[in-house]
């Protein structure tokens, strides 16, 4: 029987309190079960039981065999001596703390229907294991969870951003750059645009900010798209000719080196996705007063945020997709879908990182009523949950759903889920929902 069963068992009092009982065959009363613990030490700290008519305060320690106590070398660390009671599946031997006192156990009795039910959702070859259970949850329950679970995936995406945050000097400007340019690759040309952004640090667009041409020159040059054996098409191109002329005297100005022209990919890629075309409505975004995240932050509606990232390509673009090659007239704005990609994966989680860290409350709601306001996305992960009956209103009950599956379903988390732990609680039965106990 996995430990991390009985965990919830315990955490969520879904075993027969009765079987809780002192080496007198007294009863245990479980005033509080502690603080579940997913770091290294006892599995729950501060719980309060009274123990022969005596309240205690320490730690529950919790295995499938009391031997594991030993098994796991828990006898001789010090960080068990304050174990108060240790809960077992099966009490198949005595233990003692490191200073050699003997630990109380405990023999733990549940309704094996629960552990029945957990092994249905974890063996189920689904990878949404509870896909033919979850109508019987509430659906405002799985709203509630749902919310809390956008948090979460913000908050890991927080440790990215402040990573960068702390690789860029302390510098907002400088880490919004960096994270934009990632997303602007849109999975295919990532790198190529992580790598631009390492060899062209903003500092230097920074200077250049009235002017849009210098910008893409910057851009284009320091990608080493201006390499003239990659366009042979481009040798009389007026355009191209200007560029390369105007990145020659910016790159010995900052001693700028050039990627590698070759990194690009253009294959399999629809034209206005050409790598050529979002350099050059980067250069749009990043050219105006004031910082781009500054901009960003003084948004408080949706349009005036879309406004900021829905730009277009400079008017060469309009009949090219790559340097000296025609095409038919089509102005190249970034579009609604890729810059609700941006605003999801970039500008968003920036803001809202910017909020927690300066513990400014409102920037984060507002960060999280933008969410609300995009278009959910559309994936093969979202038309799963769509098949099942749970449809996303919004990009904020997207990114829950996505964050959901990833992090819970796919690596089987149920007892951490708030809807298999409920699920799991009813048992292979399902009981009525108002009996359950769990917290929302």
């Amino acid at each position: 029987m996995k430990e991390e069963f009985l965990h919830y068992l315990w955490k969520y009092s879904l075993y027969d309190p009765d079987s809780i009982r002192d080496t007198e065959n007294n009863k245990i009363k479980v005033i509080h079960p502690g603080e579940y613990n997913h770091d290294a030490g006892p599995d729950f700290f501060n719980a309060r039981l009274i123990i022969g008519g005596t309240e205690w305060a320490g730690n529950v320690e919790i295995h499938s065999s009391a031997s594991h106590f030993d098994t796991h070398g828990h006898n001789l660390d010090r960080a068990y001596d304050n174990v108060i009671l240790h809960v077992v599946a099966m009490n198949d031997k005595k233990v003692f703390n490191s200073k050699g006192v003997e630990i109380l156990t405990t023999t733990m009795s549940f309704n094996p229907e629960l552990y029945e039910k957990y092994l249905d959702l974890v063996n189920n070859p689904f990878i949404i294991a509870c896909q033919e259970d979850i109508r019987q949850i509430d659906p405002l329950f799985v709203r509630h969870w749902l919310g809390s679970l956008v948090i979460e995936r913000l908050r890991e995406k927080s440790e990215q951003i402040l990573r960068i945050y702390s690789e860029t000097g302390n510098d907002w400007e400088e880490t919004f750059y960096r994270l934009l340019c990632r997303y602007f690759g849109f999975r295919v040309n990532t790198e190529p645009f992580e790598m631009l952004a390492t060899a062209l640090p903003f500092r230097i667009i920074r200077k250049h900010s009235d002017n849009r041409f210098q910008i893409e020159a910057l851009l284009f040059g320091s990608a080493g798209l201006l390499d003239e054996g990659l366009f042979r098409e481009a040798v009389t191109d007026d355009y191209y000719i200007s560029l390369i002329r105007e990145y020659k005297i910016l790159s010995a100005k900052y001693s700028l080196q050039p990627l590698h022209g070759w990194i690009w990919k253009f294959a399999r890629l629809r034209p206005a996705n050409f790598p050529t075309v979002r350099l050059s409505q980067l250069a749009a975004m990043l050219s105006g007063t004031g910082g781009l995240f500054s901009r960003a932050l003084e948004c408080n509606d949706i349009k005036d945020l879309k406004g900021v990232f829905d730009v277009r390509a400079s008017d060469y673009w309009d009949n090219h997709f790559v340097f000296g090659r025609e095409s038919r007239y089509s102005p190249k704005h970034t579009g609604s879908q890729a810059s609700d990609i941006l605003l999801i994966n970039a500008v968003i989680p920036s803001i809202f990182v910017y909020g927690r860290t300066r513990d400014i409350n409102e920037v984060c709601e507002k960060a999280l009523s933008f969410l609300e306001e995009i278009a959910p996305e559309e994936n093969s992960i979202i038309n799963e949950w769509k098949v099942i009956g749970i449809e996303a209103e919004s990009a904020f009950f997207s990114q829950a759903l996505l964050q959901l599956r990833n992090s819970y379903c796919r690596k089987r988390r149920c007892l951490d889920c708030r809807i298999g732990a409920r699920l799991i609680s009813l048992g292979r039965s399902f009981r009525k929902q108002e009996e359950l106990m769990l917290e929302p």
